[in-house]
């Protein structure tokens, strides 16, 4: 971890030449590299170069060039002591801030940081390095904070997702719980809506087409439903009474609907009057009780 006394060896053990304060705040991100351990492989005008970060080279370097172009700056670094992958650090001046990207190989995202250089230069400062600059010891911790941790993490994480024999475990997979319908409560049985009308809908098949008879397979008709029809499963007639699901009988204290309103023509009563009629009994088969002496539906 680069300290405000570390850096400031370093610039003094350099002695730099600063053209303004954009080179001193770059050669303090370039002094807080070396005193955190890393090795310096290019700088200048071979650091901009295309393939500089996946250069081969390993050889330590002088700073010669370092600030050749004007208010462009670069690093190749790579440290010894974490996993010696390449660094390439760049910096750009703009207006009173420095930006600083440093990308290490292998890592998706570079780390950045924006110095605001009126913070940490001091103008007139002499030849005494130490009075180059002010917020010396803040400018070194933001450098390692924002740059150096984060590059360092990147190593921490790269090695620990690495597969390990004693890291590895069988994993148990459970299914999920499959939730599946309940039947029913013995004797409770809900019939499905009975289709009927549907010959009301299509009246008759198409040009060309041959006549059919029956509605939905089952032979039914329009929407008027009386007491032959099939949905009933043979009641009209005397046969035993059948009921989705096989239950005998009828609900107690069912009755017939009527199928109209009276008075209207084609909805006489008398119409849908069953065959026989009990004597005595009223007229209306919405009133009348089936013959067997069950309620019908």
């Amino acid at each position: 971890m680069a300290d405000e006394k570390s850096v400031l060896a370093v610039i003094r053990a350099a002695r730099p030449s600063f053209r303004n304060a954009s080179d001193k705040m770059a050669f303090a991100v370039h002094s807080s590299f070396l005193a955190s351990g890393y090795l310096l492989h290019s700088t200048g005008p071979p650091a901009f170069s295309d393939n500089a970060l996946s250069s081969s080279s390993t050889d330590e370097v002088g700073i010669d060039n370092w600030n050749e172009f004007e208010d462009d700056y670069a690093f190749l670094y790579s440290n010894p002591e974490k996993d010696s992958k390449k660094v390439l650090v760049k910096c750009v001046a703009m207006n009173d801030k420095l930006l600083v990207d440093a990308l290490k190989i292998g890592s998706s995202e570079p780390a950045h940081l924006q110095i605001n250089i009126p913070d940490y230069d001091k103008e007139n400062g002499g030849t005494n390095y130490g009075e180059q600059y002010k917020n010396l010891d803040k400018l070194v911790s933001s450098i390692d904070k924002e740059i150096l941790s984060k590059l360092n993490r990147t190593s921490t994480e790269s090695s620990s997702t690495q597969p390990s024999s004693s890291r590895t475990r069988d994993v148990e997979v459970t299914e999920p719980p499959i939730h599946r319908p309940q039947p029913p409560p013995a004797g409770i049985v809900y019939p499905p809506v009975y289709p009927v009308g549907g010959s009301d809908l299509f009246p008759g098949p198409g040009a060309g087409m041959y006549p059919t008879r029956g509605d939905f397979g089952i032979g039914g008709g329009g929407m008027f439903v009386g007491p032959d029809h099939p949905m009933f499963g043979g009641m009209g007639r005397g046969i035993g009474p059948i009921l989705p699901g096989g239950l005998p009988g009828v609900p107690p204290g069912a009755r017939f609907d009527p199928y109209g309103p009276p008075g209207i023509p084609g909805f006489e009563p008398n119409r849908f009057a069953r065959d026989p009629r009990r004597p005595g009994r009223g007229t209306h088969p919405d009133l009348e009780h089936y013959r067997d002496g069950s309620d019908y539906i």
